[in-house]
């Protein structure tokens, strides 16, 4: 078996040293990657929630709409009963 020196030592740290470079760049990496999948779930709620805006104004709108339909039908209905001059 061979012996352990100093030189051993110093070759051994610097590679675990290389290797740490290599694993502070990969998360970097995935930080990187993490903000842009954050940023695109953060615009897909905005899009969802201006989806639910317009649903919400339509579906005001077609109340408005119902509620004009059924005066109509009910003074239509009324007219039907009263006298013709």
């Amino acid at each position: 078996m061979s012996e352990v020196t100093n030189e051993l030592m110093y070759e051994l740290l610097k590679k675990l040293n290389a290797r740490f470079d290599k694993v502070d760049l990969s998360l970097g990496e995935l930080r990187s990657e993490m903000n842009a999948i954050r940023g695109t779930m953060v615009s897909m709620h905005q899009e969802i929630h201006n989806i639910y805006s317009t649903l919400s104004r339509h579906e005001m709108r077609l109340d408005r709409i119902e509620t004009r339909l059924e005066l109509r039908e009910l003074s239509e209905a009324q007219a039907r009963f009263e006298p013709h001059p």
